[in-house]
């Protein structure tokens, strides 16, 4: 909105460059954070919108029974603000975004709502849950089909750490698009079980791929680092940065002891909305690499449910992964300051790609 006013209206040259109002996207999401979370929060407490936790989960966590969950409203709230505010909403890439984040908030906010307002313990079913991120996913698929990001590489994987390779995948590009946003909305839904594991995790994921996005978007810079060109995709990075901001300021409250839990609402959206800005980028591979502790805990809860089905053993003390490290005797704040460490490790790795071609 302010470029359009500022810049489109009254020619300030300012609020043309995207570094300006990343930042300004920043610190005007975390403000809103900081002002809306107690009200929020008050709200929520007032409902008794608490957590429950699972009989079978580590015993450490019985203390967090009825905490106040369903904060992913907070992070959608400022991240909406600060995006409507200081992204171009001209731009194609930031209507995707915030039209996703409404989308997969609503699917989580449907499943906390039944789950605990109306005392489903099931909430949405996982069929159903499939289903709306699957439609979502199948709408972009058919958005990149007439509209690639990008078109000499329209339906082509690009290999990190390798000098301008590609391959050309055809079809099964799309399969790749659609496994990238669910299977990104679902697997930081599964981190969502420690405070301040998802959050911390998602801030770094998202301020990495806020750099990708805003060196992506720029030709020179791109042609230099030999990444494919994305028209427009610098805007994303102001997308990215509110979230930062929005999860900085979530951290904050969801940090140890949490005053409140994302829920559903957040984990199922902030996934989700990391998986489109890496398939918006052409860094879908990116994904994997930066998002590592998200795949590790996916995979766990795979491997677990396959294999005890076959022979009734558990490969893992409990899944997901944070839960086996919690059940060897790690504390909870070690288990998830060490992957917050695993996950800088990954991003500094997957920055490096930029270079290492």
């Amino acid at each position: 909105m302010f470029y359009h006013i500022f810049y489109t209206l009254c020619n300030i040259n300012l609020f043309q460059y995207i570094t300006f109002r990343a930042g300004c996207a920043i610190l005007t999401s975390l403000i809103i954070t900081f002002f809306i979370a107690p009200i929020i929060i008050r709200y929520l407490k007032k409902y008794k919108i608490g957590q429950t936790v699972r009989d079978d989960g580590p015993k450490t966590h019985q203390v967090k029974s009825g905490t106040t969950t369903m904060g992913g409203i907070i992070i959608i709230l400022s991240l909406l603000c600060s995006t409507v505010l200081w992204a171009r909403l001209d731009n194609n890439f930031i209507l995707w975004l915030i039209t996703a984040t409404v989308y997969f908030g609503m699917i989580g906010f449907v499943d906390d709502y039944l789950k605990l307002v109306k005392k489903n313990p099931k909430g949405l079913s996982a069929k159903k849950k499939l289903l709306f991120q699957s439609i979502f996913a199948i709408l972009v698929i058919i958005y990149l089909y007439f509209y690639p990001t990008n078109t000499e590489y329209a339906t082509s994987l690009n290999i990190p750490y390798l000098k301008t390779t590609f391959i050309e995948m055809s079809f099964l590009y799309f399969i790749l698009i659609f496994l990238v946003i669910v299977g990104s909305s679902n697997a930081v839904n599964l981190t969502d079980g420690l405070d301040g594991l998802a959050i911390g995790n998602i801030i770094i994921a998202a301020a990495t791929l806020a750099v990708f996005s805003y060196l992506i978007g720029h030709s020179h810079i791109s042609s230099y680092l030999k990444v494919p060109y994305v028209a427009g995709a610098g805007e994303i990075s102001v997308f990215l940065t509110a979230l930062l901001g929005a999860g900085l300021g979530f951290l904050w409250y969801n940090s140890y002891p949490a005053e409140i839990f994302m829920g559903d609402t957040g984990s199922l959206c902030l996934g989700g909305l990391l998986g489109l800005s890496a398939v918006f980028i052409k860094q879908e591979l990116i994904l994997f690499i930066l998002g590592g502790i998200f795949v590790a805990e996916a995979l766990s809860v795979m491997i677990q449910v396959s294999v005890f089905k076959r022979t009734k053993k558990r490969v893992f003390r409990m899944a997901p992964l944070h839960h086996h490290f919690e059940l060897g005797g790690l504390a909870e704040t070690k288990v998830t300051t060490r992957f917050w460490i695993v996950g800088i490790i990954l991003a500094i790795i997957a920055i490096a790609s930029l270079k290492l071609r």
